[in-house]
């Protein structure tokens, strides 16, 4: 999971709204009472809605005083350019300031750590903890820092360390959004607790027509690798009836039917993509493929996948498709078309194991000029049992 760039544009909106006047009129700082209380009034207006309206923190009233404030302008253009190396020596005198209050070092920090996101992962985590434990920023930055942070250690693959930021996050704030509780059952399916993924992830998406379809296969995904396949099918088929035309969810559910070990369900999916022109992609035909060669008696079926994917140019005319093809027909009693196949294979094997193959079949078929041709070259290439090779051609 990568860091979205709303988190940008937020520390970008967060920057300029904390931007402090530093030189100014000094007739301009003594407006009337009037003006002053309408300033507030608007300023009051513009502020953001609080997203953690019942955190147990208490929010802190510092803010940046005009000397340092400054400063934090500076870094703000900075941050609005991508320049880090402009803002890193800025930055570095403000945190090391022992007149800097805790607002000051937090939002500093929280802006070097939005600089650092893309390029500085590390880096970014550092400043995030740092501005965190400054505890001057108000509610939320100071919690969405936190997500930010849980945010990186997911995508960098610690899934502990997300979990712990998380369940930190909502124990303070009580949140109900849908997506941090996403992040911790995402956090939690990573650290296969699959349970607790599914008792993280099953309240935001019940009834929810705004749940997002990652969120969903992540559930399904969760009830899956718990050992609830019905539950993970039963949701997998909603979410596939609401989008008949949804090539990913009729694939999705087509999985779970396989992870169930529900083989004729799953080539059912396939094969209404099939019809519908909806197998794209070559890994679409060799699952199908796949799926009917493990099937009892349904070779033949296979053998129809095999051919119209190679006439559709969708399979690759290589070494694997033509000799599934072969064992396709030849166990669908079709030996002529076996014998077809495999000579296409053969020459593509990287040993002479296919050759072999085709011989026995072409002495079967009572070709055995043909099968001594084919168990020479066999023997050529080589093989795992050559005297199987040597008694066709003695025969």
């Amino acid at each position: 999971m990568s860091v979205s760039n709303s988190s940008r544009l937020l520390t970008t909106a967060i920057a300029a709204a904390l931007l402090v006047m530093t030189v100014g009129d000094a007739n301009a700082q003594r407006s009337s009472e009037r003006r002053a209380r309408a300033e507030a009034a608007k300023a009051e207006a513009a502020k953001p809605a609080a997203q953690f309206p019942e955190a147990t923190r208490v929010e802190p009233e510092l803010g940046a005083s005009q000397r340092i404030g400054a400063r934090i302008n500076k870094i703000s253009e900075a941050h609005e350019a991508g320049d880090v190396a402009a803002a890193e020596p800025i930055a570095a005198e403000i945190i090391a300031n022992p007149k800097a209050n805790a607002y000051e070092r937090a939002i500093v920090m929280r802006l070097m750590a939005d600089l650092y996101v893309d390029t500085d992962t590390e880096r970014a985590k550092d400043y995030l903890r740092q501005a965190v434990e400054a505890n001057g920023l108000k509610n939320n930055d100071h919690y969405g820092s936190l997500v930010m942070l849980a945010q990186l250690q997911l995508q960098e693959d610690d899934y502990a360390g997300a979990l712990v930021t998380l369940d930190r996050v909502i124990a303070e704030t009580k949140t109900t959004n849908p997506e941090y509780h996403v992040i911790r059952g995402n956090s939690l399916y990573r650290l296969e607790r699959y349970d607790e993924a599914i008792a993280a992830l099953k309240p935001v998406i019940d009834g929810n027509p705004q749940a997002r379809p990652d969120w969903v296969q992540l559930l399904m995904a969760s009830y899956a690798e718990a050992g609830r396949p019905a539950e993970a099918a039963q949701l997998a088929e909603q979410v596939a009836a609401q989008s008949p035309g949804d090539r990913r969810a009729q694939l999705n559910l087509a999985n779970i039917y396989l992870q169930s070990d529900d083989t004729p369900r799953a080539i059912e999916v396939y094969e209404r993509l099939r019809k519908a022109g909806e197998l794209t992609e070559e890994r679409d035909y060799r699952n199908l493929m796949a799926l009917y060669l493990n099937s009892e008696g349904k070779e033949r079926e296979a053998a129809g996948v095999i051919t119209e994917g190679l006439d559709k140019q969708i399979l690759k005319p290589d070494h694997q498709t033509y000799n599934a093809l072969a064992q396709a027909y030849y166990f669908s009693d079709q030996y002529g078309e076996a014998i077809k196949a495999y000579q296409k294979a053969a020459p593509l094997a990287a040993d002479g194991e296919t050759w072999l193959n085709l011989a026995k079949v072409l002495a079967n078929e009572g070709r055995s000029a043909e099968s001594k041709d084919a168990a020479q070259k066999a023997l050529d290439k080589g093989v795992k049992r050559p005297e199987e090779a040597r008694a066709l051609l003695k025969r």
